[in-house]
């Protein structure tokens, strides 16, 4: 497959053109002419970079990749190292941000929602990148926290009592704790209980506390696993692309 016919399949699928985001969505860094071998992963980390690599990919998609809006644009030190390393291997860099996070199938909420077994019931926030629904039965705090620490494989920072009680949620996967405010004016009308997102900043307890709502910062990269693996998995199906996820472990 040619860069661009997968650029243009992937770009259909996750519907990127609808979203205005951070960083342009697509082909980042273009490689060899022929993809047979295609890496996906959360971040274009020189340790992810350096993994394609030794597997001989074609080409890397990920979640988080570069050129964002605000950032130093100059092409030095690990940055000019990142991207000499991809030049030097003829790797192709793909990377979807929003479109990743919102996809009703693909995405890291649509996918972190069925790896928890919640009911999707709708959508909310800027772009709808939110989603809200319901747990398959109502529990404690600490249970939702204990439930979360076994499937993310880290426990989440839980603002609110241990055994406040928990049934509708909204969530958004990342750095979405600004979304709180969002998920607020849902709370007036849909009752919700408690909001997740990856990250929590400093004004995020108050205002979940001044609110009466729970809040669970479960981790960036923890939340975030979810749509890659769903769109590796997806094109090793649909297109006999030689396709692996890699998880470079981050704490964040």
């Amino acid at each position: 497959m040619k860069p661009r016919e997968l650029g243009n399949l992937l770009d259909a699928r996750l519907e990127s053109a609808r979203f205005t985001d951070y960083s342009p969505n697509g082909l980042q860094v273009e490689g060899c002419a022929k993809i047979r071998r295609v890496v996906v992963g959360v971040s274009a980390s020189q340790a992810l970079i350096d993994a394609a690599a030794e597997r001989g990919a074609d080409a890397l998609i990920v979640h988080h990749g570069f050129f964002w809006k605000g950032e130093n644009p100059c092409l030095v030190g690990y940055r000019r190292q990142r991207i000499a390393t991809l030049i030097a291997h003829d790797i192709n860099l793909f990377a979807y941000h929003l479109p990743l996070d919102a996809h009703p199938e693909l995405g890291n909420n649509a996918q972190w929602a069925k790896a928890m077994g919640w009911r999707v019931s709708g959508r909310f926030g800027r772009q709808d990148m939110g989603f809200w629904g319901e747990l398959p039965d109502p529990c404690r705090l600490d249970e939702l926290a204990a439930r979360l620490t076994a499937t993310l494989g880290r426990p989440p920072l839980a603002v609110g009592a241990k055994d406040r009680r928990v049934w509708r949620i909204a969530w958004c996967s990342g750095g979405a704790q600004g979304y709180i405010e969002d998920a607020l004016a849902l709370a007036e009308t849909m009752k919700i209980d408690a909001y997740l997102s990856g990250e929590i900043s400093e004004q995020t307890p108050h205002i979940a506390r001044e609110n009466h709502i729970a809040y669970l910062a479960c981790g960036h990269h923890a939340t975030e696993r979810f749509g890659p693996q769903a769109l590796a998995d997806w094109l090793k199906t649909h297109t006999g692309l030689d396709c692996e996820f890699i998880d470079c472990p981050n704490p964040a």
